[in-house]
């Protein structure tokens, strides 16, 4: 007997097994879906993605991401291709209004508040093997933000009523474009008091111009309304959104009242 046979065996296993290791499944591989009521440390990096396997941990610890929403994509999605702009719009309206319930605001609110959500599909390997599932999560933050804000147990009805300030969004800097976009619970010299409507559903994008002027003659009387109309003038700000924003369903403008604090 060759008295490295042994060892070159035990040698072989060892590679079969790290090539073993490389090939194990991941959650997002999965043709089984996650579970509404999960919790996940999710970063800003995460919101750059539309495939996630971040770990679950337990909800009564720290957390910053809880799925509210897990359906299935519809037939309209190809059954061999990922598209992502279908899979996005599909997402957006499924997703949106239960978010907007979720939470317990309405659009206007939800749109004013620091809580966004993000989608998440199965992996390349996962839809080939059939998988069609979709999950959509709250975060406390957007993509731009340093880091999400830790969660409570459940968001589930956070903005009912007078929604806490670490819930709302405000902003610091010299003009609302260039602001940052923080918690109000934190200092701030602007304040998101209103968003206006700009279309229906079914209409379409009327260009850059009159979206900027349409939100800013609604939002100079919506900040004026909050302000009490003041007889001194008054600095307000406004962010409107292109035809992306638009297409993917949102015909809402923010409206921004100056404050002191």
């Amino acid at each position: 007997m060759n008295p490295l046979a042994p060892a070159l065996a035990m040698t072989l296993l060892g590679v079969l097994a790290l090539a073993g290791c490389g090939e194990e499944k991941q959650p997002s591989d999965s043709i089984t879906p996650p579970a509404v009521g999960e919790c996940r440390v999710l970063t800003p990096e995460d919101l750059k993605t539309t495939v996630n396997d971040t770990p679950t941990v337990p909800c009564g610890q720290q957390h910053t991401a809880e799925t509210f929403f897990v359906g299935t994509f519809s037939d309209d999605a190809d059954r061999d291709t990922i598209d992502e702009q279908v899979l996005g719009a599909q997402a957006f309206e499924k997703c949106q209004p239960v978010f907007t319930e979720f939470v317990g605001g309405d659009d206007s609110l939800v749109m004013r508040s620091t809580l966004t959500w993000a989608w998440y599909r199965p992996s390349e390997r996962g839809w080939k093997d059939g998988a069609r599932w979709l999950r959509c999560d709250v975060v406390g933050g957007g993509e731009q933000s340093d880091g999400f804000a830790p969660l409570p147990t459940t968001v589930e009805g956070v903005l009912l009523g007078r929604p806490d300030d670490r819930w709302m969004v405000c902003a610091k800097g010299a003009d609302v474009d260039t602001a940052v976009r923080l918690p109000c619970a934190e200092k701030h010299n602007w304040r998101a008091v209103a968003t206006v409507v700009l279309g229906r559903a079914d209409d379409k994008y009327p260009g850059d111009k009159e979206v900027e002027a349409k939100t800013r003659a609604f939002c100079s009387d919506q900040v004026g309304a909050y302000l009490g109309y003041p007889v001194a003038d008054y600095d307000f700000g406004f962010t409107w959104f292109g035809e992306g924003e638009w297409e993917a369903g949102n015909r809402r403008s923010i409206c921004w009242a100056q404050t002191k604090k």
